[in-house]
Order: structure tokens, then C-alpha cells, then sequence
């Protein structure tokens, strides 16, 4: 398959590299540094255990129209970065291209052949302007929920940390056959691949946590077992996801384990700061607004307050405003 990773870093570069390494024609879309190593030497992958690989992408390019239509486009940059390279999309289209959303977050897509009373309703904290839709459609969009941990550690580099887990699903439910063969694609690149048909929920499973735990690592500068190991943090956590289970309960959803088993799950992780830490520490923009800001928005439709999230959103928007050099 012709497959581009649109954000070739430390997802995006795994993805990449073991989908080159399994033989599929891989482009990747990468800059500065970064896409600078990747085309002198390959990307190279290194394995929890040690081992390394260099994986050659049939191309490396920080243009996105140069790369000619694929089967699959997989974007992998952080949310809020989608709507800027959105509209350079369609010029890697042919008729059949799939468009995996690999983001954190509440998908721009969530109401898009959802079924509810809700249907259609746009999500402004992630696509305010219409951008994303307008440039993808719900009809190339497939979910994916991401569970790897990985890094960048130096430019090319990327080194795989846990989880080998690439959750999929149609957003209409159903099991086509395009979405078993990108999952099929993705085992035989040495990636678990499960389909969902419910690909809502497992978005929610995840961000269950990361609505807490990101947001609260970003202003305490805090590891998830610190946190879910202080007594007056793991409680804030347990309140803004009491505030998101309401939400999400709401619109359908049910959590097949309790909310203190998913903190449970948090603290066993360990000493792990989280990508939302991460991006303050070296001055990048954060994912907040798919993360905590969406919730919130989800709040105000479905006329549940959220005032534990408002104020942690309220927080971080202004480390944000004040820290991050944009």
C-alpha cells in the first residue's frame, strides 16, 4: 500500500518506520532537523530492548503536495495543528484514500454519521472554522485510538518506550472491507490493530484520563503516579473525570471498568510525564483544547456542569499564553 504519515515524529516515525521496514511504500512528512536526518539516514528505530532498525521511507519531505496520492493517509501531527495543513491534504487523494485520525482528544468527526440527536453539530474547539471536515470529509475519516509511548531522542531517532496498540474503526460503526485491510496492513508491520465498532467509546476510555491527568501533569509538572498518589490531586483527577463520565454517559456511552480502575491504570504507568508536560517543558502548544476544551464544549451541549475541567482548561490556557513560545 502507498501510505503517507503526515507528522512524521514520535508516533508518526514509528508508524512509519515499521510500515517501511514491512515493505509498504511509505512517505513521510516531517521538518526542519528532524526531516533533515530522516533524509540523510534513514529513520531509525529503537526498541524497548535495546535493538535498532533503519527504516528507508520511499520519500521524506516537508511538502505535502509532492508526495502524490496514497491509499492511506495517516495524520499523526497534534490536533491543533490539523487545520493549518488540512487544505494541502486533498492533493494526496485518489479515489479510495483513507484518512486515519491518529489525535488525542474528541475527533472533529464525532457527530458525523453518529445517528443521535446531535448529528452534524460541529465541534468548535477543535474545528472551528469548518477547515478539517471541509478538507477530509466524513467519508475517507477512519478513528484510531494511538497507545504506543514513544519519543524522539535526537533528530531521526525515534525511540519506542510501550504498547504496540493502533484501536480502529469506521466512524458509522460498520467492518468494510477498506478498514480490514489497513488493519491487516498494520499487523503484518508488527502493530495490534483491533476493529471497533463502537470507536466513540474507546475515545472515551482514553480520554477519561487524559482530561485529568494531562492537564494536571502540565501544571504541577508532575508524573502520573505522583499524581494519582497525592491525595488532593488523585481526588481532582476523580472529579474531572466524575464531570466527563457524566458527558459522556450522556451521549451513550458506557465504560466497561469503574473510574477508579482507570486511575488505577494511570498510577501503575509510573513515572511517565505526559505529552501535554512534555509539550510545556520545551515551549510547543499543547493539546488542550481537543483534550479538555472539547470536553467542556460537550459539557455546555448536553447541559452538564463542568466546573472541575472549566477551571483546570482556564488554568492551562493561560500557562499556555504565557510559557509557549508560538
Amino acid at each position: 500500500m502507498k501510505i503517507c504519515i503526515v507528522g512524521a515524529g514520535a508516533i508518526g516515525g514509528y508508524l512509519g518506520a515499521k510500515l517501511a521496514l514491512a515493505g509498504e511504500t511509505v512517505t513521510v512528512i516531517a521538518r526542519g532537523s528532524h526531516l533533515e536526518a530522516i533524509q540523510k539516514k534513514g529513520l531509525k528505530l529503537v526498541m524497548a530492548d535495546g535493538s535498532s532498525q533503519i527504516a528507508t521511507p520511499s520519500l521524506a519531505t516537508s511538502d505535502i503536495q509532492s508526495a502524490g496520492p496514497q491509499d492511506v493517509v495517516i495524520l499523526t501531527v497534534k490536533a491543533h495543528s490539523v487545520p493549518a495543513i488540512a487544505p494541502f491534504l486533498p492533493a494526496l487523494y485518489n479515489s479510495h484514500t483513507m484518512v486515519v485520525t491518529a489525535q488525542n482528544g474528541v475527533p472533529w468527526w464525532y457527530f458525523r454519521q453518529y445517528g443521535g440527536e446531535y448529528e452534524g453539530t460541529r465541534i468548535q474547539s477543535v474545528d472551528p472554522d469548518g477547515i478539517i471536515e471541509a478538507s477530509i470529509g466524513a467519508d475517507r475519516a477512519i478513528g484510531c485510538v494511538v497507545y504506543p509511548a514513544t519519543e524522539i531522542i535526537e533528530p531521526g531517532v525515534i525511540k519506542h518506550i510501550e504498547g504496540d496498540r493502533f484501536t480502529l474503526g469506521e466512524i458509522d460503526g460498520t467492518k468494510t472491507e477498506r478498514i480490514q485491510l489497513l488493519a491487516q496492513t498494520l499487523k503484518q508491520a508488527g502493530f495490534k490493530a483491533p476493529i471497533r465498532n463502537q470507536i466513540r467509546t474507546e475515545i472515551w476510555i482514553k480520554l477519561w484520563g487524559n482530561v485529568a491527568f494531562n492537564p494536571i501533569s502540565a501544571l504541577t509538572g508532575a508524573t502520573l503516579e505522583d499524581i494519582c498518589r497525592y491525595p488532593l490531586t488523585r481526588e481532582l483527577a476523580r472529579q474531572m473525570m466524575i464531570e466527563t463520565q457524566a458527558i459522556a454517559e450522556n451521549l451513550g456511552i458506557k465504560f466497561g471498568i469503574t473510574l477508579e480502575q482507570r486511575i488505577n491504570g494511570a498510577e501503575n504507568v509510573g513515572a511517565h510525564k505526559t505529552s501535554m508536560l512534555q509539550d510545556i517543558e520545551v515551549g510547543r502548544p499543547t493539546e488542550i483544547d481537543a483534550i479538555v476544551g472539547a470536553v467542556a464544549e460537550l459539557g455546555k451541549l448536553t447541559q452538564i456542569p463542568t466546573p472541575y475541567i472549566d477551571a483546570i482548561y482556564a488554568s492551562v490556557k493561560l500557562l499556555e499564553a504565557t510559557k509557549v513560545r508560538i
